[in-house]
């Protein structure tokens, strides 16, 4: 068989999610809705935080943190989808195509591990209140930010690299973005390496993380339970429930495509489950939407701030 060897060819070509032109344009437009509600609404956490100095705490540190992670994420995914969906040309070059894996799952290892450290940080909010201010000083959520971007981009630099060394048996790739997974299904050459290095890397920075989070918040539901106020213990229930809403989606999803063994997809026609193109479209593109609201618009210090500045601005004219 001949092999396509990323080393004499500097295209690829991305098949997308459908050749359907009906379903090319819902797709954009679902994906246009979904990409304009990202960034709205990250960023406006982002300036609500900024704007208002009750917020300035180690939980809205690393909201704002999550915030930032979400708006780049979306926005290495996102316009490649939207250009690909209703482009004749869906050619991406080598270079554009790295440079996109690299930030999607350097970004995308670096929110596995922000959830994690935001689930601890409820934890000791809530179960440790007296020791907090100590333990959640400004030196440690600096490390505790800092060590999860480090970690990220470290990780996506070693997948990347490694992936990219693979011989490939075609330059259509069955997907509408530059993922891990799919290069690996459609290498023709050896993938244990890279598929042991994804196995250990989704087990470290994935499972982990999940397992800390899940660990952390059952330690605040079992304090939830001794709260005497049922409208009180209703509440925190309430938020908490949102919250394992929105990590079990993301860690879920994205750990079912990342620690499943990839099995090498048909030669010739690159034919891949549809599994491996709907999930990555809720880590990618869903679950950094409802962040900003399943996490902090339902705040209450946040609703106040934002109902402030719109009153503000509603009587300067």
């Amino acid at each position: 068989m001949d092999q396509f060897n990323q080393t004499t060819s500097h295209t690829f070509i991305l098949l997308g999610l459908s050749s359907s032109p009906h379903l090319q344009v819902m797709f954009f437009l679902l994906f246009l809705i979904i990409y304009f509600m990202t960034i709205s609404g990250n960023f406006l956490l982002i300036v609500i935080v900024r704007m208002n100095p009750t917020l300035h705490s180690p939980m809205y540190f690393f909201l704002t943190n999550l915030s930032i992670i979400d708006i780049c994420f979306s926005s290495s995914i996102a316009p490649v989808i939207l250009r690909n969906t209703l482009a004749k040309d869906r050619s991406i070059s080598l270079i554009g195509c790295a440079t996109q894996m690299y930030f999607s799952l350097a970004l995308g290892s670096t929110e596995c591990l922000i959830l994690a450290v935001m689930a601890y940080d409820r934890f000791a909010a809530i179960c440790r209140p007296l020791h907090y201010n100590t333990i959640m000083n400004k030196t440690v959520c600096f490390y505790m930010a800092a060590v999860p971007w480090s970690a990220g981009f470290i990780n996506s630099l070693v997948q990347v690299t490694l992936t990219f060394q693979l011989p490939f048996c075609t330059c259509h790739i069955n997907h509408y973005f530059c993922e891990v997974p799919a290069f690996i299904r459609m290498s023709c050459g050896d993938t244990f390496l890279n598929q042991l290095s994804l196995f250990i890397a989704a087990g470290i920075i994935g499972m982990c993380s999940f397992l800390l989070t899940l660990t952390s918040y059952l330690h605040i539901i079992s304090k939830i339970l001794k709260i005497t106020s049922s409208q009180g213990r209703q509440k925190s229930f309430s938020t908490c429930a949102s919250h394992l809403t929105a990590v079990t989606l993301y860690y879920g999803t994205s750990l079912f495509i990342y620690l499943r063994p990839q099995k090498h997809t048909n030669k010739h026609t690159n034919v891949s489950n549809t599994t491996d193109k709907v999930l990555p479209i809720l880590y990618m593109t869903v679950t950094p939407m409802l962040n900003p609201f399943l996490y902090s618009i339902r705040n209450k210090d946040v609703n106040n701030t934002l109902i402030n500045q719109l009153k503000r601005k509603k009587g300067q004219y």
